[in-house]
């Protein structure tokens, strides 16, 4: 089957300063979101560099060989490693890798284009990452009057966050299967 062909499924991208909580944030997501009947993946952007592979192993052997894709599946996991050198925005990718999902939360990416909620912690004492201009839908914070006409959620506002996310991505009929 043709990848191309397969619809994308809804992407929100999270974005905040190194330090702002993206990760727990999404930790903490998820399992709310999966209560609700939805599947969901996860793409995070890594500044450095990542060993995806570990040289010598079968995986690495294949991709060094010269194989687009290599997938490694054990009895309870799959780990895929692909050359994703032209697709690298978060649209691309969950079109290309993730269509059995429901939703896909990524994490960084906050130069790619998509709809973006900001972590904005006011101990990090810095101003906004993003505009709203560059896709910017709602922050979650504990300062006030940032983007004041956007909606915002508590650090901890998991539930209510949770609602704006299914609703957002167009999910809100999507319930539990």
């Amino acid at each position: 089957m043709n990848s191309e062909n397969c619809a994308a499924p809804p992407v929100i991208i999270f974005v905040g300063h190194s330090g702002s909580g993206k990760t727990t944030l999404i930790e903490q997501l998820l399992p709310e979101l999966t209560r609700r009947g939805l599947r969901l993946a996860t793409i995070k952007h890594a500044h450095h560099r990542v060993a995806l592979d570990q040289p010598g192993k079968d995986s690495w052997r294949y991709k060094q060989a010269g194989a687009a894709i290599s997938m490694l599946v054990t009895a309870d996991a799959l780990q895929l490693v692909a050359d994703a050198v032209d697709r690298r925005e978060p649209a691309q990718l969950a079109q290309r890798f993730l269509g059995e999902v429901d939703l896909v939360l990524a994490e960084g990416f906050s130069h790619a284009a998509g709809v973006k909620i900001e972590i904005l912690r006011s101990e990090c004492a810095k101003p906004p990452r993003c505009a709203i201009e560059d896709g910017l839908i709602a922050m979650v914070t504990d300062i006030g009057e940032i983007y004041p006409e956007l909606p915002h959620f508590a650090l901890d506002d998991i539930a209510g966050l949770a609602d704006f996310v299914v609703v957002a991505a167009g999910l809100a009929g999507l319930g539990a299967r």
